[in-house]
């Protein structure tokens, strides 16, 4: 899980980030943060391990189908188990 931003290391100008790509792709592996690339004082883009990018997508995945299904339930669209296994094609 990802730590607090630490704004006096994670936010690299864009021209620091092109000088030395190397080393910011191996802090955001290490520290587990993203880091913010700037230009001209703007974000521009950010930067992030792809295990850790990859685990957020799927935790925000989950949350939305939790949150669909609560929904769901709430507005009365519903099944019983046994017209879902039918549905499934399942025993």
């Amino acid at each position: 899980m990802p730590t607090s931003t630490k704004f006096s290391e994670d936010i690299i100008q864009l021209s620091d980030m092109k000088a030395n790509p190397g080393r910011v792709v191996n802090q955001v592996d290490k520290t587990h943060r993203p880091v913010l690339l700037t230009n001209r004082g703007r974000g521009v883009a950010v930067v992030q391990s792809l295990r850790d990018y990859e685990t957020e997508t799927e935790e925000r995945a989950f949350l939305r189908g939790v949150v669909q299904g609560l929904m769901d339930l709430e507005e009365g669209r519903e099944m019983n188990l046994a017209d879902v296994k039918k549905r499934l094609g399942l025993s």
